[in-house]
């Protein structure tokens, strides 16, 4: 069903386009600065790298090498696999570092998301204050901004919604676990699975509660993204891109980066081919980029993205320190599963299959 999304995206994104154009458009761009923004975005999966290894903190010591390889692996799986390669990152990393448990991984996760959500959405909503609108879109303009101040509200209701699940995480966890005891039909797997998720997620949102953690990650989320920007500006450059007689700049480069972010959130294969793409491209067409020029600075922003991860995803595997078939072996739906269960942590009572009683959480 993903393919066939991914292929009607894909169609509906070429259809129109005069790809002799879009070749031109290529053999012009300046490829030297194509390839200093891989090296930016290289730089950039380092970022990422030393905040999941931040998030992890609370909760395991994990080896920085180890973070590393399955940060790039997992890139590289979602660009070929789309969004669902993201479950390769959390499974990837307990397999190679036996001191992170599976529910960390996969609790971080999330609260990486989280993060990546609210920056994109804050940097993207407050370059739209002060960026000048191309000429005769005042009308769209304003729906974009407005929608990018809904972004916002949705974005500080989420960081409420944690600060409160933070402060309330044993209140909250003891009601599931009431609530599970009258659910006997209920599978005993997927309730231990919730509450140990849960209790991971409390635990690693105590850098909430530490100014000094919360400060390190905020950090690195802003070297990460604005890594991200800069690298997408150089590409802008190197196609010699420009608005209202100036080339493009940091401004603009955020503008199509909030865009990018809702196509490559779309779950088809290829890292959300089709969707990416043609997201990217709409922002570009809309500051007045012509339509083939915009298709071809989508399509290398896309390799610019995700191909560095790509490759040293690949190269991690020709090493042989992936074993692809294990790792098809962990991500199945029903391991994933398993994965998630962590023994060490639900609650201390016998589980059995028509009730759920416990004595209280792991501080």
């Amino acid at each position: 069903m993903l393919v066939l999304l991914a292929v009607v995206l894909l169609w509906w994104f070429g259809r129109g386009l005069d790809w002799a154009r879009v070749r031109v458009a290529l053999r012009q761009s300046d490829w030297r600065l194509i390839g200093l923004a891989c090296v930016v975005v290289l730089v950039a999966y380092w970022w990422r790298t030393m905040r999941w290894r931040s998030f992890l903190a609370p909760l395991c010591k994990a080896r920085l090498r180890e973070v590393w390889v399955a940060t790039t692996v997992g890139f590289g799986a979602v660009f070929l696999i789309g969004r669902t390669g993201e479950v390769v990152r959390p499974v990837v990393l307990p397999m190679r570092d036996r001191r992170v448990r599976p529910a960390a991984a996969f609790v971080t996760i999330m609260i990486e998301r989280v993060y990546d959500f609210l920056a994109v959405i804050f940097f993207f909503a407050l370059n739209l204050l002060w960026m000048r609108p191309p000429a005769g879109t005042a009308r769209e303009f304003g729906r974009i901004r407005q929608g990018g101040m809904l972004l916002v509200v949705l974005g500080i209701g989420a960081i409420i919604s944690l600060v409160l699940f933070r402060l309330k995480s044993k209140k909250i966890i003891r009601w599931f676990e009431l609530r599970f005891s009258k659910w006997p039909r209920m599978p005993l797997k997927l309730k231990r699975a919730i509450l140990d998720l849960l209790d991971q997620l409390a635990r690693a949102l105590s850098i909430l509660a530490s100014t000094r953690e919360l400060a390190v990650t905020i950090g690195w989320t802003a070297l990460l993204w604005g890594s991200i920007a800069a690298a997408n500006l150089l590409v802008f450059r190197a196609f010699h891109l420009q608005l209202s007689g100036r080339q493009f700049g940091i401004t603009e480069s955020l503008f199509v980066l909030g865009f990018s972010m809702v196509g490559s959130a779309v779950p088809t294969p290829g890292g959300a081919a089709g969707a990416f793409e043609a997201a990217t491209g709409g922002a570009l067409v809309f500051l007045g980029v012509e339509l083939e020029q915009a298709a071809a600075v989508a399509i290398v922003l896309k390799v610019v993205d995700f191909g560095p991860a790509a490759a040293f995803g690949f190269f991690y595997f020709l090493r042989g320190e992936i074993s692809l078939a294990r790792l098809r072996e962990l991500t199945k739906p029903e391991a994933v599963e398993h994965a998630v269960e962590d023994e060490k942590i639900v609650p201390t009572k016998i589980l059995d299959k028509t009730n759920l009683e416990t004595v209280g959480m792991r501080d």
